[in-house]
């Protein structure tokens, strides 16, 4: 079983009560994620986020943090990092990340910005010449209540319509999407212009399986909240959503609880189907 979305030092698990939540759950690899970004792109008042606790400026989750992690468990951790394409060395840092560290992954992609920039651009083709999937976070632009500073909202990506354009433009790179600027669209309702996490039935027509469909490069990371949320609406749909898209899904927490084992262990899905969720798509999509 692998988790295909974790952190290190998130939501007050240190290196050790992280390898006891794996235990628990029955969990044999993890893949670990930095999120670099400017801190004023990073609610201040997200109170797991390390970099704040710390007062790193290397951003919210500074990929040293994942390389201390996996140096003293190399063989529980499955390295990501995602340079800010938007600083002149991203490239030679992510190249140098592969080369020295192994990493696998380019993760966790969250920015204030819209993912088809240029320079974004560039280093998602980088990654797709190495084989290096990108995990994307996608949100939309709602306000924070009762903020102001150092945002009064805090979106990240540009949307569905901008994923699309990025899978056109980068056909020989595989994307992960993930959180609530993506899952909301598993239905095809317009509740994504004023919900981060909308509930009721599924609306036919959403455009993830249209894009999933479409594009063969795209794969779905199921953490969070989001995930779980948008597939709790329909059990039925999603039912079918899982079979018809089994190669496409990977199981994923971004969390430390057990809910979403237990919503897909719920669903009586084939067994087959199971395994490939679980682990088998996450060790499918890093060894291409």
């Amino acid at each position: 079983m692998i988790d295909a979305h974790a952190h290190p030092d998130w939501c007050g698990h240190d290196l050790e009560k992280t390898l006891a939540n794996m235990e628990m759950y029955g969990i044999d690899k993890m893949w670990l994620l930095s999120w670099e970004a400017p801190m004023d792109e990073c609610l201040h008042d997200y109170s797991t986020v390390p970099g704040l606790i710390y007062g790193w400026n290397k951003g919210p989750i500074p990929f040293s943090r994942c390389i201390s992690y996996a140096e003293r468990a190399p063989e529980k951790f499955i390295l990501g990092h995602a340079p800010d394409p938007r600083r002149p060395q991203a490239i030679d840092e992510m190249q140098a990340a592969i080369e020295i560290y192994n990493v696998k992954v380019c993760g966790e992609f969250k920015l204030r910005m819209m993912y088809d920039n240029p320079d974004a651009i560039r280093l998602y083709r980088f990654c797709g010449k190495k084989n290096v999937p990108v995990l994307m976070h996608f949100d939309y632009d709602y306000d924070s209540p009762n903020v102001k500073y150092p945002r009064s909202c805090y979106w990240q990506g540009g949307g569905i319509d901008v994923l699309e354009r990025v899978l056109q433009k980068c056909p020989e790179t595989n994307f992960l999407g993930h959180a609530p600027g993506f899952w909301v669209h598993l239905s095809g309702d317009d509740k994504y212009k004023t919900e981060r996490y909308p509930t009721g039935p599924i609306v036919p027509g959403g455009k993830v399986a249209e894009l999933l469909r479409k594009y063969p490069n795209l794969y779905c990371d199921m953490s969070a909240g989001s995930a779980i949320v948008a597939l709790k609406r329909d059990v039925k749909f999603s039912y079918d959503f899982l079979i018809e898209f089994q190669d496409r899904v990977l199981y994923a927490r971004d969390c430390f609880g057990n809910e979403h084992q237990e919503f897909l262990d719920s669903l009586d899905l084939p067994e087959e189907v199971l395994r490939k969720i679980y682990g088998q798509n996450s060790e499918k999509l890093i060894s291409k």
